[in-house]
């Protein structure tokens, strides 16, 4: 049916073009009429010369116009109407002079000849034409990034060029052809272009009929489909070799990380529970003390341990759930330091105003985006400096600074201080998974702020949380 109905468009095409044709041989026959009736009126007036010269440009009309077999047919008939009604005797083809026979033999060879020469040179000027055309369209599809889709460029490119309402690239399967991808409308069974594209692939466009495609070109254009198709699966297979080299990547540091910070707790659990459960010790009640504080603090590290990783795992699959509200800061930096210890000798300097407007926050996520920062920045800062909190408003927002006085980060890590189980020190494993920061800044931006790490004046790290004025 297809191969059918294929043919059935192939002859209509082919009765486009033998129409077109026979109009361009009806043009010209009228033309001659015409321009001869004007000739024989001033007959009189004229000389041959002159006459020829007419006819002469009359045929060189021809042949830009109506191509090189319709220039050589207006050429002789051109011949024998100046030979009928100009040459004596009028209304015959006989010759009587010599001369005029070499004219009119000159003449029809001149008109032969400029023919062929003005086919050619039009021939010329059309496919260089076509080939400027040709590498232009080619060097913008070649050119187009592959975040942009080049097949797409492909495709649209081609429905462009040829006004087409459509055009597809088509890919054979066990079930028949599907298409790749599609520009404008969807492929029909009956498409006005088609090219092989290569094994298995073919470029169709749906539109009105093209009259002598250029099939060439479009082998050119189907090759770059192909090859667009070829480089965005490429492309594609390298994003998701990518992918599992960081998701590898991750896996090999959790097992390293954690494999040190599950065990360092787990241990010390392991250690007071078994002294406090041997029989034959008797401990002073300050001992028991002890070491159930050791296994409280053990338990607590660990909780914070799987809390940490349970946020890194909702932030990944984007799974977060945020509740915005509005938000009073003095009250959020009131919570989080009630929930952060603080090492023996450190202080936290609190600055925030009670009358600073709400942000527009999650209750939650903030307090544990503050917590963290606190938390890195007391293990960065020198024993005998405080951290400093510092909040205002700026622009439609409010800001929130923890500042430390500790050795800072250059500005070229601090990015990367950013990423999951990344530490300024990645050979040892004591600070903990590196989990602080990437957490502070995925929460931080699910609430639509920014976290913004600065150099603090004299010596250190600012990290600024801005957030949006609550409505």
């Amino acid at each position: 049916m297809k191969g059918l109905e294929s043919a059935r468009g192939d002859g209509r095409r082919r009765r486009a073009g033998t129409g077109r044709r026979w109009a361009a041989v009806g043009a010209s026959a009228a033309g001659l009429a015409v321009l001869t009736a004007v000739l024989v009126a001033a007959r009189g007036s004229l000389s041959l010369a002159a006459i020829v010269l007419v006819y002469l440009t009359a045929v060189v009309l021809v042949a830009t116009t109506g191509g090189l077999a319709l220039a050589l047919a207006a050429a002789v008939a051109s011949g024998v109407l100046v030979n009928f009604f100009f040459v004596p005797p009028f209304h015959t083809l006989t010759v009587e002079n010599r001369d005029l026979v070499i004219t009119l033999a000159v003449y029809v060879l001149v008109a032969t000849t400029v023919s062929v020469a003005v086919d050619l040179a039009a021939r010329q000027r059309a496919a260089a034409v076509r080939s400027g055309v040709e590498a232009a369209l080619l060097a913008r599809i070649t050119e187009a990034p592959l975040e942009e889709g080049p097949l797409t460029a492909v495709l649209a490119h081609v429905q462009d060029t040829f006004a087409m309402t459509g055009a597809a690239l088509l890919e054979s399967g066990p079930d028949g052809e599907h298409p790749v991808a599609v520009v404008g409308e969807a492929p029909s069974d009956r498409p006005a272009l088609s090219a092989s594209a290569g094994e298995g692939l073919r470029l169709v466009a749906d539109g009105p009929e093209v009259f002598a495609a250029d099939p060439r070109f479009l082998t050119l254009l189907a090759t770059a489909a192909a090859r667009a198709l070829q480089a965005e699966r490429l492309a594609a297979q390298a994003a998701r070799a990518r992918e599992l080299a960081e998701i590898d990547r991750l896996r090999a540091a959790l097992l390293a990380a954690v494999g040190h910070d599950l065990r360092t707790p787990l241990a010390g659990i392991k250690a007071a529970v078994s002294v406090l459960r041997e029989p034959d010790l008797e401990l002073p009640e300050a001992q028991q003390a002890e070491l159930l504080a050791s296994v409280d603090a053990s338990a607590d590290k660990m909780g914070d341990l799987v809390e940490n990783l349970l946020a890194l795992s909702r932030l990944q699959a984007g799974a977060l759930s945020v509740h915005p509200r509005p938000t009073a800061l003095d009250e959020i930096t009131a919570a989080a330091l009630l929930h952060t210890p603080l090492p023996p000798g450190r202080t936290v300097d609190v600055d925030v105003p009670d009358d600073l407007p709400p942000a527009w926050a999650d209750p939650g996520l903030l307090e544990r985006v503050v917590a963290n920062l606190v938390t890195n920045a007391l293990q960065a800062g020198p024993p005998g400096r405080p951290v400093r909190l510092h909040a205002r408003r700026e622009a439609g927002t409010v800001q929130l600074a923890v500042i430390d006085h500790g050795p800072g980060i250059p500005a070229e890590e601090r990015e990367r201080t950013f990423a999951p189980f990344q530490r300024l020190d990645d050979h040892t494993t004591h600070q903990g998974l590196g989990l602080g920061l990437a957490i502070a800044r995925g929460f931080t931006e699910a609430m639509h702020g920014t976290l913004t790490p600065t150099d603090t004046p004299g010596g250190g790290l600012t990290m600024t949380i801005t957030l949006p004025v609550a409505p």
